[in-house]
């Protein structure tokens, strides 16, 4: 990450994780939050991250724009504004509505889709219930294979000329699809 930049919106739990590994992985971090003790703290932490309004977070010239508090941030005000190369963020439902996730791969901007960015949570809880409970090395594991799933969703993107946002609902179905077969089965 070392000479990218990155705008993160939102800088409670998640988002300040997010800040303080963007900031020991070498990245320009640019921060904003409605809570200006939480952009306080991180900012004496970390003093080479900056801060900036959280109305003109999404329009910053940046590689990455991350999304990390409230849904719907990329819709019909903001999506106009984005100087980003990616959105990648842990927000949950960041599109306001799916022509917004149109209208992002139109203006050529790579989309994460949120479900998959913030996958990682879920995973770690659902280890808690297998036997044995909860295996740090096991959750890890399973995490690092949100990279490869972010893998296939935009290569199916690429290959059936849809938005991210799209393929990733297509792959989600697949696996619900697959799930079910067995089950039947």
């Amino acid at each position: 990450m070392r000479g990218r930049s990155v705008a993160v919106q939102g800088v409670g739990a998640v988002g300040g994780d997010v800040v303080k590994r963007l900031h020991e992985a070498g990245a320009d971090v640019v921060i904003a939050d409605t809570d200006q003790d939480k952009v306080d703290r991180l900012l004496t932490l970390y003093p080479t991250v900056t801060a900036i309004s959280a109305e003109e977070v999404h329009a910053q010239p940046v590689d990455v724009y991350c999304p990390c508090a409230l849904g719907a941030v990329l819709n019909t005000a903001t999506l106009p504004k984005l100087r980003c190369k990616i959105v990648c963020g842990a927000a949950n439902n960041q599109l306001a509505d799916p022509a917004c996730g149109d209208a992002i791969t139109e203006q050529g901007i790579a989309y994460a889709p949120d479900y998959i960015v913030n996958a990682g949570g879920l995973i770690a809880y659902a280890d808690t219930r297998k036997p044995g409970g909860f295996q740090r090395q096991r959750a890890l594991a399973a995490v690092e294979r949100i990279y490869d799933t972010m893998e296939q969703v935009f290569a199916l993107a690429q290959e059936q000329a849809i938005p991210a946002y799209r393929a990733a609902d297509l792959l989600a179905e697949q696996r619900i699809a697959s799930v079910r077969q067995v089950r039947t089965l």
